[in-house]
């Protein structure tokens, strides 16, 4: 069975996977895969640039989303029409003949992966390519956004092949429980950071100790001040609320109620140590 496996730490948001997806889909019929691709509206393979924190504490990710052509995929269970099924190899296809256009599945879709053609009155999606791997399996053995990532941040191929990568990374949104077969390795997670300063000497502070404490579950994280100041504490479990303390030459400052609904930069943090 094929899987899709994406690692976020080489990919750089150049769009080649989406500019060949588009390329390879719109304009071109390959029925019975699938119809054209809208030109716009439109994105089977779609990257996504987002801003994480607050300046001047940020980091940027970007995360390739697609149909994840899941193994419990609720688009078959609802299609009326019997017009989406599940390769061997894994791939699940919307049959363009067989699409009487109810829109069920793009409704039904956790992922949000699935598109409809309002001009073709179809619903569409990403369909691994599998016309380029069926009639052309000696030239194609992976779909145009795979074999146009020059970081080879995407790839895809049999699940056993992955699985060391597999067994390091995680599914989008596990809790839906569809079974997906793309797999991410280092998926944005929350993190709290800040820049420490002594206000008197107009100063930043180094090597002070910053542990945040979870103050329901009790686990800490532990960061000393970097030569600017700068604490990252990183890897943080979504929607809990932390205690902050930092430590300094016998000198301490408690920051409590910060919640992790989204990364925060807590900016410029003044501590007075010349007492």
């Amino acid at each position: 069975m094929k899987v899709f496996v994406v690692d976020l730490s080489v990919c750089n948001g150049c769009y080649c996977c989406q500019i060949a997806c588009k390329d390879e889909h719109v304009g071109n019929d390959w029925t019975p895969y699938a119809k054209p691709q809208p030109d716009t509206g439109q994105f089977w393979m779609g990257l996504t640039e987002k801003v994480h924190g607050n300046v001047p504490h940020v980091k940027v990710s970007y995360t390739p989303f697609f149909c994840h052509h899941c193994d419990d995929a609720p688009c078959i269970e609802q299609c009326k029409a019997e017009a989406i099924h599940k390769r061997e190899d894994g791939l699940v296809i919307i049959d363009p003949e067989k699409c009487i256009g109810c829109k069920l599945c793009a409704d039904t879709c956790p992922h949000d992966a699935i598109f409809f053609n309002e001009q073709l009155n179809l619903a569409q999606k990403c369909t691994g390519c599998s016309h380029l791997l069926d009639n052309d399996p000696e030239e194609w053995t992976v779909p145009r956004c795979v074999d146009q990532c020059p970081t080879e941040a995407l790839r895809f191929g049999e699940e056993e092949d992955f699985a060391d990568f597999i067994a390091e990374a995680d599914s989008y949104r596990p809790e839906i429980k569809t079974k997906s077969r793309v797999y991410y390795k280092g998926l944005p997670k929350k993190f709290i950071a800040g820049t420490l300063y002594e206000p008197t000497a107009e100063e930043v502070i180094i090597g002070a100790s910053c542990t945040l404490k979870d103050t329901e579950s009790g686990e800490t994280y532990t960061e000393t001040t970097n030569n600017f100041g700068d604490f990252w504490l990183k890897g943080l479990a979504d929607d809990r609320t932390f205690t902050l303390t930092i430590e300094k030459d016998g000198h301490t400052k408690v920051i409590e109620g910060l919640t992790t609904d989204t990364a925060r930069g807590l900016g410029d943090i003044p501590m007075d140590i010349q007492g």
